[in-house]
Order: structure tokens, then C-alpha cells, then sequence
């Protein structure tokens, strides 16, 4: 195995096609697709599989590729410290439930390292995505919470998948509503007063089980019920519909405008809210400072 394979089988991915692939690197098809077959002779695995409709990456190799981009970002770090090389271009991913101040710190470690060229990624995802890009290496890093109800499930599968979680901060239950909603005038709020409301959650897919739930209490049965993907969707019917979401009560003005607020819930639970990531894997640079990112933008809140 070298380099070059390894910068050949991550330019196949990228361009989604040996043709394209072979045109960036300057050599002939028959000579790319034979250094892609040698490898993956040496490696035992299928990287590649060929459909008629062009390739597709397999299981295998999406695990193999992540690590490929380690082992070519950190030679990339080497000519770029010892030859004074400026040639890479930086790739990144993060999957995260629907956190603000996973945004905010996506954001710093893009202007910090971004350049001329990069390639982030940040999935605001279902829960069992998240542990599923993690423990494949799709994303370096991912985000999310565990509270009394649902911390046995999601542990158990951190460990099974060879993942680590570090704790970000514990949370007391917030609800978001809009700042005209009939209760934003309370500085806590009970179940009770929200009865009437609609309340709005995030589609987890197959995996709607409610230890995959993004907000806490999503056991309690309620009258009004709206599943949504995406946050701006979530947040515009929490405002047109007076309807309200479960989380941590951290919240961006800058991200969700001054519409919605956090209001404490009156109960008696938590949100212990971290990040995972693969346990025999050192963080890049980037991933480094995506982690001291984070604890920035969560520190007025701990």
C-alpha cells in the first residue's frame, strides 16, 4: 500500500467515477483501475463496487476511505512542516443532533483553517446516524445527549462501536417557543401548561424508538404531535403554530434570531449533552479545534 493508491482510491470517491478520477490525476483509466484492484487485493476488501450505473462505494471501504483522509492529511502535514508545501486541502465532518452551538463552532474552525480550498461537512442528523458516521469514520466527530431515560441504550452502543464520549456540560430541560407565545412571559413552565400547544420533534426514521429521541420526555404522551428534519422547519412552526421544542436551553440570536426563546421546564431530569468519537483514533487538527470550539461557545452556559 502507498500514498499514491491511497490518493487514488479518495479521488475515485470524491469524483464518483474512474473517468474523472483518472483525468485529475493525469493517468490512464486501465492504469487507475489496476492500482485500485492491486489494492484492494492487498487490503482483502472491496473499496469499489461496479454497478451499471458507474461505481458506488461498499460498507468496507467508506470505513477505509476515512481512514485513507487521515493517513493523507497527516502527509500532507509533513511536506507542508518539513518541505514547506502548500498543496492540501482540508476535510472535516462533524454529525451532531440539532445544536446552535455546534454550528457556531463549525463556523470558527472553518474561518480558522478554511483557505483558498476546503472540504467540511457538518450533518445535522438523526441520533443513530450520528453513532453510525462516528463509528464508521464518516464524521471525526459526533454530538449528542444522554438523560436517565435513554443513557443505558446509547452507552451500550457507544461501547459496541468502539466509541468514547466526553462530557460538554449537563443541562435542565429547556423548552423553545416563540417570544409571543401565551407563556413566554414565565421564567419556568410546567407539562401542564404546555398540554394545549403542539409539540414539535425531529423525525428520527427507522430508529424512532424514544431512546433515539433528540428532545427528553418524548415518552409523555401528547394530544398535538409534529415531526419535522430540519431545524428552520421546527422553528418557523414554533412560531406560527405557538408550538414548542425540549432541549438543552442553549440557543444562538445569531443562528435562530430573537423569535424563539428557551424557558426552563419544571422537571425533574437532564440532558448530559458530549461528543464521541473513535476511541483508538487521535483528533486532526481540526477536530482539535473543532473540541476547543465547542467548550468556547458552551462556556457561558456551564
Amino acid at each position: 500500500m502507498t500514498l499514491q493508491q491511497l490518493k487514488y482510491i479518495v479521488t475515485v470517491a470524491d469524483k464518483g467515477s474512474i473517468s474523472d478520477a483518472a483525468k485529475e490525476l493525469f493517468i490512464s483509466q486501465p492504469s487507475l483501475t489496476n492500482a485500485i484492484k492491486e489494492l484492494e487485493n492487498e487490503m482483502q476488501i472491496t473499496i469499489f463496487s461496479r454497478t451499471n450505473k458507474g461505481i458506488v462505494v461498499s460498507n468496507a471501504g467508506d470505513e477505509f476511505l476515512a481512514y485513507a483522509r487521515q493517513v493523507l492529511e497527516q502527509a500532507n502535514l509533513l511536506e507542508e512542516r518539513f518541505l514547506n508545501v502548500k498543496k492540501q486541502s482540508p476535510r472535516f465532518s462533524v454529525s451532531t443532533q440539532h445544536y446552535s452551538f455546534a454550528v457556531n463552532a463549525f463556523v470558527d474552525v472553518i474561518r480558522e483553517f478554511g483557505g483558498s480550498q476546503y472540504d467540511f461537512t457538518l450533518r445535522e442528523t438523526q441520533t443513530y446516524e450520528i453513532i453510525e458516521d462516528v463509528s464508521r469514520l464518516k464524521s471525526e466527530i459526533g454530538i449528542l445527549y444522554t438523560s436517565s431515560k435513554n443513557k443505558e441504550v446509547i452507552m451500550k452502543l457507544i461501547k459496541q462501536n468502539s466509541l468514547e464520549f466526553e462530557e460538554l456540560f449537563v443541562a435542565n430541560p429547556h423548552v423553545f417557543i416563540s417570544s409571543k407565545h401565551p407563556l413566554s412571559g414565565k421564567d419556568e413552565i410546567t407539562l401542564d401548561e404546555l398540554e394545549e400547544y403542539p409539540y414539535l420533534s425531529f423525525e428520527q426514521g427507522d430508529y424512532n424508538a424514544f431512546y433515539f429521541s433528540e428532545e427528553i420526555l418524548s415518552t409523555l404522551d401528547r394530544n398535538k404531535n409534529i415531526k419535522v428534519r430540519d431545524r428552520a422547519t421546527l422553528f418557523n412552526l414554533v412560531i406560527g403554530l405557538n408550538g414548542y421544542t425540549v432541549s438543552t436551553g442553549v440557543i444562538s440570536r445569531e443562528l435562530n434570531g430573537e423569535n424563539i426563546i428557551a424557558k426552563r421546564l419544571k422537571v425533574n431530569e437532564y440532558m448530559r449533552v458530549g461528543t464521541i468519537k473513535q476511541k483508538n483514533v487521535t483528533l486532526s487538527r481540526y477536530g482539535k479545534a473543532y473540541m476547543e470550539a465547542l467548550k468556547m461557545h458552551i462556556s457561558e452556559y456551564i
